[in-house]
């Protein structure tokens, strides 16, 4: 008996020359080399916000150097917000998400719509996630408490976890929503794109993202409001997870005039359980070993290490990287 192979490169099918049954082993090697081929060529989703946000920027920098220095073909997907990221990796429509430990918790826990996410685990922690409220430069505003009576983005309906942030972020300047002047968002480009047109007095973002240069240009000029320090007890009510860093002025830091502490918490990159152990450690060597180009596309990545990114937290990491880790002889750092 002989064996049929079927070319499928050309137009039609064709038979090929039948092979003598003792070729069998060739017939495998040619199988399993087909097999490597497909396999390099799979495609891995990234769920992550719009274009103009520091996710979707942290995405498409991660993946572009995924593909030119491991050959990994992933393909950034851009979401209305984390009610959509995390689903979609916890069910394994998208391999990879990014996104802030306080909307991994919430998902993990079943604190949001969909029930328990039980599916997701954590690759490392990306970067420091620094944010806080932007205002006109003229508008003779310095500080959180400076909000009373303002117009401010409010309830962010396709990211939940950033409605919670804003009630810390104003506790932490001695508010409450009774003290401000709610304007519904689903998210925070619209809420950055109110700020612009006037319908709001001040917008919520994150350090970094493209989106606060351009609204800083389209108004000329912005001030970053500071946070009282000795108010984040107050903050830790409603978000856990925060804490201050300090900040000076510099590029990164649009509308900074000043040394000043911010609102900060971290913002991670994770995962499906699911996932191949292998891909997952290859993820994190390459963003180590390629880290130069990472920063190259997003400045806020050369925060990013093994070290660094290896955190106590509830939800359990990826096998592959506590591989990675363990390989390195790393221990989970205590949250501060």
């Amino acid at each position: 008996m002989s064996r049929v192979f079927i070319n499928r490169c050309g137009p039609a099918a064709r038979p090929l020359r039948s092979l003598p049954r003792y070729n069998a082993g060739v017939a495998a090697v040619f199988a399993f080399s087909l097999a490597a081929g497909t396999a390099s060529a799979q495609t891995f989703g990234f769920a992550t916000l719009q274009p103009g946000s520091l996710n979707h920027t942290s995405a498409a920098a991660i993946a572009k150097v995924l593909k030119e220095k491991a050959g990994m073909n992933v393909l950034v997907q851009p979401t209305s917000g984390d009610t959509a990221i995390l689903p979609m990796v916890n069910r394994g429509e998208a391999e990879f998400g990014n996104g802030n430990i306080f909307e991994m918790h919430n998902a993990y826990e079943g604190a949001m719509p969909g029930g328990k996410m039980t599916n997701l685990r954590i690759i490392g922690v990306m970067h420091t996630l620094r944010t806080g409220f932007w205002v006109r430069k003229d508008s003779g505003m310095t500080t959180v408490a400076d909000l009373r009576g303002k117009r401010v983005g409010w309830g962010f309906s396709a990211m939940p976890t950033i409605g919670v942030l804003g009630h810390a972020m104003i506790a932490a300047g001695g508010l409450t929503e009774k003290d401000i002047k709610p304007v519904l968002v689903p998210n925070v480009i619209r809420g950055a794109d109110d700020f612009v047109s006037g319908a709001a007095d001040t917008f919520q973002f994150a350090f970094g993202a493209p989106k606060v240069r351009e609204v800083d240009a389209s108004v000329g000029g912005t001030r970053f409001l500071e946070t009282d320090e000795k108010l984040m007890p107050e903050a830790r009510k409603f978000f856990k997870w925060a804490y201050l860093t300090s900040i000076s002025p510099a590029p990164i830091f649009i509308g900074v005039t000043k040394p000043m502490k911010t609102f900060s918490f971290d913002n991670m990159i994770y995962t499906n359980a699911r996932v191949k152990d292998e891909v997952v450690y290859k993820v994190l060597e390459t963003m180590e070993k390629f880290k130069p180009d990472l920063v190259t596309i997003q400045p806020v990545l050369r925060e990013f290490s093994a070290a660094a990114g290896y955190k106590t937290y509830d939800v359990p990491y990826h096998a592959g990287a506590l591989k990675y880790f363990k390989e390195r002889n790393l221990q989970p750092a205590a949250l501060q």
